[in-house]
């Protein structure tokens, strides 16, 4: 807790001071200023705060009120926000319980503000006292007592439902920019287009089914047909979805960040709309502007987790009902990406629908949506934009657009002319680069997850929509394929052996994966990619393979090769998510949760990574929602498929299977029983896992985080034994270092990259990226920067993805001239 400041008597006459000139603004300031240092209760000791406030003229009150109001909704800091809020609940009092509409209009300005206010019976009374006296309810104050019945709070069904359904307001509430929008644009359309825009509001808002019937469809299509061409309209309001509110709400002491929030009520009109989306005429930008509103609705909020599910599944539903290949492709594109269990399970279900139309498989469908984008080549497209051009390229996994004027000249920036020219091609053309961008990354993911699917294609099926496909093409032109169990590559515009040799036609094909493969074959194909300048998508060549070790033949039926680990939790579990794992945030509460899981439904297992939360402070280790922010790893194991889940007490105790009673818990299956490269890829996850998330990454915590509780543990991983990814780090950069500019000063040792500088020598941890410097292996701290390794960007990798090894390299090109390093933060510690 924060000491309670000392009262200076200059403050409390500077308060009064300001009070009784009637300066609310300044007034305002001087209370904020005051919360931000105070952790107390309101009273004896802050009395003179409320004392001076209490001096403002009885007609300005209502103003500071508001005044204070609108700074607390802006403060970040969780103490602060409880006293002001504290503070603000004593203030509003008189004017809860005046009977005067004048106090009530303050009231409900001030209610307004926030997700919900007051109990039903009081915003009833209080409306009424306005209604009563002429006064509309103003549209804010509507949206409140809307977002209060959506979340059923304070009884009210008898209260507030009658009053809203004798009110004539429009069905959106305002304060979202995409009904503010809406809102805005209708009432600028003549009074009779607008009545029907206002009945089409009226039919959405009551989607509150998961699906349309059949009844709610031919209605909403009707009220469709008669508005004059509303697909530009719709999808301009869908585009603003989830653009910072227009009317800021103020959090409660224990909300999350509501603003981030979509608004509870607009959320049922809004997927009504969204399912009318899916009934416009077909424009490519329909299933664009759907796709993006399924990763904007389940972008994740601290405290709530996805935003809005229902209307990133509402947006699924409506591209599953567009029959055509911009929608397919985005239903495709997002089935890879999305990792939201209900919203996955949709998109599942509507690739799978699409396949048994099409009579193909599920696998089929998804290679078959991936558009060309106009890309006329395989990573090409040229646009024509009068006499000036745009040359989309897509190389090595980068993404860029050459301009050329219109005498051919490459230009910076995109041509004046055609701006002025060529808007809406302009604007289709920019949007196809996005998509390429979002499918690209998709495809990578797609790819990788084939390498433990073991799929295998037809040759002249996979020439077609692999190796020769315009987009796809760009990823597998840089992997190495088995033809007829023969390693090939793309090199000289066709496949070849590591050797050279030609592979023009075969039976099958799938992808090469170095386990189970001769040291010398791994070691050719990474020096062809290294000759040929190959950067792979992902590790494939120098993936990293985990066998079965001696302690897990003792062990049996679980690996502790990554136990008792410190991992960050919410870093753990969005990558988790990205590696098809399923798991679910700890909580510091009486719950029991499931291990992380992946199912592996070709190969009939589940693989569990056992974790706990650790910590008892809620202060020091939960995030402000109660969310675990750390987590102690344990062991790996495999189940088959079926088996019963387990399940372990959130804070530690260790897992048990849940059976009926009398049945026997499923056994473990034996880890010499796992296929190889099924232990191999299921480890190289959970050392994925340990290798980003674990708090010995991070270089701040030499004092061990919270009280130093993980000093020992830091120091250990910081500067310990190399997991399997930092030895792959550790061969990668010996074959790198000889040719770099800095050779002459760097070398790799051990578990260090070892750089001279002209002040000092450094050692730089090839697993986390921590460095110590001569003498006496004093610490260094560098945080790297989000761009990191930037610095080295003209350096040739043979893989993208691995940002560690980009950071070693960035700190061994600065270090070696220490003496140009400026940063005040590095310089001070080196020369100190």
């Amino acid at each position: 807790m924060m000491a309670t400041p000392t009262v200076l008597p200059e403050q409390g006459a500077r308060l009064a001071e300001l009070a009784r000139a009637g300066d609310v603004e300044r007034l305002a300031d001087e209370v904020l200023a005051y919360t931000a240092g105070y952790s107390g209760h309101w009273g004896r000791e802050s009395r003179w705060v409320t004392d001076g406030l209490d001096l403002v003229a009885p007609d300005r009150k209502g103003e500071l009120l508001m005044a204070i109001l609108e700074r607390c909704s802006r403060i970040t800091e969780a103490e602060q926000r409880r006293v002001t809020n504290e503070l603000l609940q004593i203030l509003v009092k008189p004017f809860c319980s005046s009977r005067t509409p004048e106090a009530a209009a303050v009231a409900l300005g001030f209610a307004a503000r926030h997700t919900s206010y007051l109990g039903g019976d009081q915003q009833r009374r209080m409306a009424e006292l306005l209604l009563d006296a002429g006064q509309p309810l103003p549209p804010e104050v509507v949206a409140m007592m809307r977002r209060t019945v959506a979340h059923g709070y304070w009884g009210v069904e008898g209260f507030l439902k009658p009053l809203l359904a004798r009110l004539d307001v429009p069905a959106l509430n305002p304060g979202e920019a995409w009904a503010d929008r809406a809102l805005t644009d209708v009432a600028s359309l003549d009074p009779a287009e607008a009545d029907r825009w206002h009945a089409l509001f009226r039919h959405a808002a009551t989607a509150t089914s998961a699906k349309p019937s059949q009844k709610w469809e031919k209605a909403g299509r009707a009220l469709l047909d008669e508005l004059t061409e509303p697909g530009d309209r719709l999808r301009g309001w869908l585009a603003l979805v989830g653009r910072p509110r227009t009317i800021r709400l103020n959090r409660g002491p224990w909300e999350p960040d509501v603003n981030e929030a979509f608004d509870q009520y607009n959320a049922t009109p809004l997927r009504g709309l969204v399912w009318l989306a899916a009934f416009l005429p077909e424009h490519p930008e329909t299933a664009r502007v759907l796709g993006a509103l399924v990763e904007t609705a389940l972008r994740k909020v601290a405290g709530i987790g996805p935003r809005n599910p229902k209307t990133a599944n509402a947006a699924v539903y409506a591209l599953s009902r567009i029959p055509t290949g911009e929608a397919l492709a985005q239903i495709a594109r997002l089935a890879a990406r999305v990792t939201y269990k209900g919203t996955a399970k949709e998109l599942n279900a509507a690739l799978d629908a699409r396949a048994v139309a099409l009579g193909l498989t599920r696998d089929e469908v998804e290679e078959l949506a991936v558009p060309a984008y106009g890309l006329t080549e395989v990573g090409r497209r040229v646009e024509q934009f009068g006499a000036a051009s745009a040359t989309l390229d897509v190389s090595a996994g980068a993404v860029t657009v050459t301009w050329r004027n219109s005498a051919g000249k490459v230009v910076r920036s995109i041509p004046a002319a055609v701006r002025s020219e060529h808007p809406e091609t302009l604007a289709e053309f920019r949007a196809a680069v996005k998509d390429v961008e979002k499918m690209l990354s998709a495809q990578a993911e797609r790819l990788d997850r084939q390498l433990l699917a073991q799929r295998v294609w037809p040759f002249d099926a996979w020439r077609a929509r692999y190796l020769d496909h315009p987009l796809v093409g760009t990823l597998a032109r840089r992997l190495i394929w088995l033809v007829d169990d023969v390693p090939c590559g793309y090199a000289d515009g066709t496949l070849r052996t590591a050797e050279g040799k030609e592979i023009a036609a075969g039976t099958t094909v799938r992808l090469w994966h170095p386990i189970g493969r001769d040291v010398s074959e791994v070691l050719a194909w990474r020096g062809w990619l290294e000759t040929n300048r190959v950067t792979q998508p992902f590790k494939q060549a120098h993936r990293e393979v985990y066998l079965l070790t001696a302690a897990e033949e003792r062990t049996r039926v679980y690996s502790n090769r990554y136990a008792a680990h410190i991992l960050r939790q919410h870093q753990f579990h969005a990558l988790a998510a990205v590696r098809g794992w399923r798991n679910k945030l700890r909580m510091m509460v009486d719950d029991s949760y499931e291990p992380a899981t992946r199912e592996l439904p070709q190969w009939g297992l589940r693989a569990e990574f056992w974790i706990e939360g650790i910590g008892e402070d809620w202060d020091a280790d939960t995030t402000e929602s109660g969310a675990y922010l750390r987590l102690a790893t344990d062991q790996v194991r495999f189940y088959p498929l079926t088996a019963p889940v387990h399940y372990a007490h959130a804070g530690g105790g260790g897992y048990e299977q849940w059976v009926d009673q009398g049945a026997q818990p499923t056994e473990p299956v034996p880890l010499a029983e796992i296929p190889p490269l099924v232990l191999s890829e299921i480890l190289r996850d959970v050392d994925l896992f340990v290798g980003v998330a674990s708090v010995g990454n991070d270089p701040t915590w030499q004092d061990g985080g919270p009280g130093g509780r993980f000093r020992e543990y830091w120091a250990s991983y910081s500067f310990g034994e190399l997991s399997g990814t930092a030895q792959t780090r550790r061969e990668m950069l010996e074959r790198l270092v000889p040719r770099l500019a800095v050779a002459d000063r760097a070398k790799v040792d051990g578990r260090f990259l070892v750089v001279r500088g002209d002040l000092r020598t450094y050692k730089i941890h090839l697993g986390s990226g921590n460095i110590l410097m001569s003498p006496n292996d004093q610490y260094l701290c560098i945080v790297p920067k989000q761009a990191a390794g930037s610095s080295g960007k003209d350096v040739f990798l043979p893989f993208e993805g691995d940002r560690v090894l980009a950071v070693i390299l960035s700190k061994a090109l600065m270090l070696a001239k220490d003496t140009a390093i400026t940063d005040p933060t590095i310089t001070q510690q080196i020369r100190r």
